[in-house]
C-alpha cells in the first residue's frame, strides 16, 4: 500500500512538472548575411567570381510555446524574420517564416541553454538597387540551427542564438542587359536577439 502511495505521488508529481507550460510573443534584432554572391558574368581560370555579402541588422518577430518537465523544456516558434545582405552593387532582401524548435535546459537559476533545428520557409527574394534580376530559391523549406543562451525574468525572457545552415539553398538570377547568370546562397548565418512576453 506504501509502494502504492508513494507511486501515486510520483505520478503526480510529474504530472503537474509536465503542466509547466507557457505560451507568448516575441521579437527581436538579427545581425548577419546570407551566403555567397558568385557572378559568372567575371570568369578567371573558369571559376566565377565570389562575394561575400556584408552583415546586416534584420528584424523578426511572433509567437512561441514553452512545455517544461523537471528542468528540460521544448520551445517550438513561428516568427516571420526580415534580413538585408549589402553586396557591392546591390541589396539581397529577403523575408521568410522561421520555425526553431529548441530543446533546452535549466542550468542555474534563470539561465538556460537551447539548441535544435530551425525550418525557414521563404516568403520572398528580391533585389534593390540593381537591374538584375532575381529567381525563386531552389528549395522554399530548409532546415538550419540555433544554439544559445536565456533568461527567465518572470513573464520576461531574454534570448541570444546563433544560427547556422546545415546546407546552401540558392537562388539563380540573370543581368537582363548582357544575360550573365549568377546565384545568391539565401540561407543566413546570423546572430539573434530576442526578448519574450508569456501571456
Amino acid at each position: 500500500m506504501k509502494k502504492l502511495m508513494l507511486l501515486a505521488i510520483a505520478f503526480c508529481g510529474i504530472t503537474v512538472m509536465a503542466q509547466e507550460s507557457s505560451f507568448g510573443i516575441k521579437g527581436g534584432l538579427n545581425y548577419g548575411a546570407t551566403g555567397d554572391y558568385e557572378n559568372f558574368s567575371q570568369v578567371v581560370e573558369d571559376a566565377p567570381e565570389i562575394e561575400e555579402g556584408e552583415q546586416n541588422t534584420g528584424y523578426h518577430l511572433g509567437f512561441y510555446g514553452k512545455i517544461g518537465i523537471a528542468g528540460i523544456f521544448i520551445q517550438p516558434e513561428l516568427l516571420y524574420t526580415r534580413l538585408t545582405t549589402e553586396y557591392s552593387s546591390f541589396d539581397y532582401v529577403m523575408q521568410k517564416i522561421d520555425a526553431p524548435i529548441m530543446v533546452g535546459i535549466n542550468v542555474l537559476g534563470p539561465l538556460n541553454i537551447k539548441a535544435g533545428p530551425s525550418f525557414q520557409y521563404v516568403l520572398s527574394n528580391k533585389l534593390e538597387g540593381t537591374d538584375l534580376e532575381i529567381g525563386d530559391v531552389a528549395e522554399e523549406i530548409t532546415v538550419g540551427y540555433q544554439l544559445g543562451v536565456g533568461l527567465n525574468l518572470g513573464r520576461l525572457g531574454i534570448d541570444a542564438r546563433y544560427e547556422g545552415a546545415f546546407q546552401d539553398n540558392d537562388a539563380f538570377g540573370e543581368d537582363l542587359a548582357t544575360d550573365n547568370g549568377f546565384k545568391i546562397d539565401s540561407r543566413p548565418s546570423q546572430w539573434i536577439l530576442s526578448a519574450s512576453y508569456a501571456f
